[in-house]
């Protein structure tokens, strides 16, 4: 959410020249603001792309002030590969993204070519509440101040948006409560369904955190749920008034939709099971000519390894929310890695090694336990297993074949 304008800082120079020089003059306005300029301030939502960093849309405010006639967009998306260690810091959940405004005139740009629709929902505030919010936006804007902790599903750049409205009305906001109670995985799996490529990323990283059912506030992490959810939402104010958060609702740029390309010409789930097939196939073949095709089992064994020392290491030391409670490490662990040796040199001397008991023993508990685990998987998750357990049984059966 809001990835997309990495390009503003990143990749268009004329463009971060203009931000700098909003962001210069942001002291300027802030001490001359007056304390009863109108404003008119709108929830900006832009529905979600097809990149995975589009995917779930993006959240902003839009602040035009009638007296000094400005028009300025703030953005909490924003970041820069230019951080040092960037790469790093984002593996291991120590990402900072950035607040900053612009002028609205600009901000269509990145959605309009990529087919998103942009809806400006018109906040029902005092003035007095929405010079506070101005002021408090300009506030975040500083050197000093710009800068937060991201954090994708509890402080990110919708969050940021909704918890700095709340800090500018005089009372406290309602929300609507959801049609239906929903897990985190759940609604995550409505923008990238399930059995799509982008889906399964995500269902191979976040563990069993996700599958906890969240609350009405919680599920505000979403754009447009933010949207949905503003647009029933009342104010109790201090004055025991009541009105809707809501003025009005415009759709400030229609939706274009394009077709999306998968990364791979096959779904996930026929991918484990074409898998699934070629191992059956060299396990068949293996027995039937009498010897085993160890070049493959290190294959194997390099990525399950690799993919269980990526999970370890995203549960032991990423701060990133819910991949800590990957109950993925148990068929893909690191143990694999270390395994390689030995299945090498059991495949040479022709005889059998604990391991080949210990990983059939592993991954069978795990298929049979599945059902059981309070985390749901990806539909590639059970064939992969299914592929990899057919190694350590094809040589059970080859060596108890060869000792009779």
């Amino acid at each position: 959410m809001g990835a997309g304008w990495k390009k503003i800082c990143t990749f268009v120079p004329v463009k971060r020249f203009l931000l700098l020089i909003i962001w210069a003059i942001c002291p300027f306005m802030l001490r001359a603001q007056p304390a009863t300029d109108s404003i008119r301030v709108s929830l900006i939502t832009c529905s979600p792309g097809h990149e995975v960093y589009q995917l779930y849309g993006h959240t902003a405010l839009r602040c035009e002030n009638f007296t000094r006639g400005m028009d300025v967009v703030f953005n909490y998306g924003v970041f820069s590969f230019s951080q040092p260690h960037f790469i790093w810091r984002f593996v291991l959940g120590q990402c900072d993204y950035m607040v900053m405004g612009t002028q609205w005139q600009y901000f269509p740009e990145d959605y309009q070519r990529r087919g998103s629709a942009i809806t400006a929902q018109v906040l029902n505030l005092t003035r007095a509440e929405a010079n506070r919010l101005f002021h408090n936006l300009l506030e975040n804007c500083q050197p000093e101040n710009c800068t937060y902790r991201y954090n994708f599903l509890f402080c990110n750049c919708t969050t940021k948006v909704r918890d700095m409205i709340e800090q500018s009305i005089d009372g406290r906001i309602a929300y609507p409560s959801l049609p239906q109670k929903m897990t985190f995985r759940q609604i995550l799996h409505q923008y990238a369904p399930r059995g799509t490529w982008d889906s399964e990323g995500n269902d191979f990283l976040l563990g069993a955190t996700v599958d906890t059912v969240v609350t009405d506030r919680d599920a505000m992490f979403l754009p447009e749920y933010l949207m949905k959810m503003a647009d029933s939402a009342q104010v109790y104010a201090t004055d025991g008034s009541l009105r809707p958060l809501v003025r009005e609702t415009r759709t400030l740029l229609e939706a274009r939709p394009t077709p999306k390309t998968e990364l791979l010409p096959v779904s996930p789930l026929w991918a484990g099971i074409l898998l699934l097939a070629f191992n059956l196939m060299v396990a068949l073949a293996e027995y039937r000519l009498h010897r085993m095709w160890w070049l493959w089992d290190i294959v194997l064994l390099l990525v399950q390894g690799s993919i269980g020392t990526l999970l370890a290491f995203m549960h032991l030391f990423s701060q990133h929310p819910a991949v800590d409670s990957n109950w993925l490490l148990w068929p893909f662990n690191p143990l694999a890695l270390v395994a390689i040796p030995w299945v090498v040199k059991a495949a040479f001397q022709r005889r059998k090694t604990k391991w080949h008991a210990l990983h059939a023993a592993y991954l069978t508990l795990f298929i049979f336990f599945v059902p059981w685990i309070p985390q749901q998987f990806g539909r590639i998750v059970v064939p992969l297993a299914l592929a990899l357990l057919t190694r350590p049984l094809s040589y059970l059966a080859y060596y108890n074949k060869n000792r009779k």
